[in-house]
């Protein structure tokens, strides 16, 4: 069965970050996980407390294990690791840890600044929010495009705002929105998480999650499964009162639909996420990230299909 799809040099029917490195760089691009020393507002009193109900103590930077070094070591000390596995490769320092705008803009150009001139570095990555964007960073993180990259992830999750308030994000859909519209006027690369599996969401509504990031300027999309780690909110909740958790062929179907829906010129930057053995309640399925992986390309093969295929259907 012939690969009707054009952003790949594999077998994937889906446009990734993989391939788009090896087109633009010619080589192996390694993001190295940096902590900013960053809160969110819905964790400290500002918009709400605990934080988002998924989230641990570490953010979603839970293999950062809190670090305290400043920026620079973290990052040396980070590609040292990698360059034992990937000799010579580029580098995107990544800001992962709870929301990286999320401060001054003293404080986000003491990180990006140090980064600019590095030959190596090809990105600077920054994990947000999209209430945490004021129009002087934004302008900031526009000008240091004229020298890096600018990698902007905006934790959307669901379009939902019903969703939205069962895990206490504290902003809503319009904000979203609203910060687009500023964005798509600049030449900071946007990638909008989507994270399936989230308390009472429908198969239709998480389609739908997807569908409607077409609208704006995207440069990606990560796709994630909700995952309960032990002592989290949400863990607390699901042993009060449990709610559907998806199977991995539920999952799987999810998936390859949203897939379908996208824009084949959106780059899929994740279609899984990874889970620590020792802090990982539920879904068990999810810490074998090759075997999703493989199951979604499975499946997009058997029955011919292709990110993109039902664009604007």
């Amino acid at each position: 069965m012939q690969n009707k799809f054009e952003n790949t040099l594999d077998n994937k029917r889906y446009y990734t970050l993989n391939y788009y490195f090896k087109t633009n760089f010619k080589n192996k691009v390694c993001k190295v996980p940096i902590n900013g020393f960053f809160s969110c507002p819905n964790r400290d009193g500002t918009k709400g407390s605990g934080g988002c109900t998924f989230c641990s103590e570490l953010g979603s930077g839970e293999f950062q294990k809190g670090s305290t070094q400043d920026y620079l070591t973290q990052y040396h000390e980070g590609h040292q690791i990698m360059s034992k596995k990937w000799a010579n490769s580029y580098t995107i320092p990544y800001f992962q840890s709870f929301t990286n705008t999320y401060g001054t803009l003293e404080k986000i150009k003491s990180m990006v600044q140090p980064f600019l001139f590095l030959d190596e570095v090809k990105a600077i990555d920054l994990a947000t929010r999209a209430d945490c964007l004021s129009d002087e960073i934004i302008e900031y993180l526009d000008e240091c495009t004229k020298i890096k990259d600018i990698y902007l992830e905006l934790g959307l999750q669901s379009i939902h705002d019903n969703t939205a308030n069962l895990i206490n994000r504290c902003h809503t859909y319009q904000d979203f929105k609203d910060i687009m519209k500023k964005l798509e006027n600049t030449n900071i690369k946007v990638i909008v998480h989507l994270m399936n599996g989230l308390p009472y969401e429908t198969y239709d509504m998480m389609i739908q999650s997807a569908k409607d990031l077409n609208q704006f300027k995207l440069f990606g999309v990560k796709i994630h499964m909700l995952h309960i780690i032990k002592d989290t909110t949400i863990y607390h909740q699901y042993q009060k009162q449990p709610f559907h958790l998806l199977t991995l062929e539920e999952y799987v179907d999810i998936c390859v639909m949203q897939l379908r829906h996208l824009n084949k010129d959106i780059i899929i930057q994740r279609i899984t996420g990874d889970g620590e053995k020792d802090t990982l309640f539920a879904p068990l399925w999810t810490l074998n990230k090759t075997v999703v992986i493989n199951e979604i390309d499975k499946f997009m093969a058997k029955n011919d299909v292709y990110q993109g295929d039902l664009f604007n259907n």
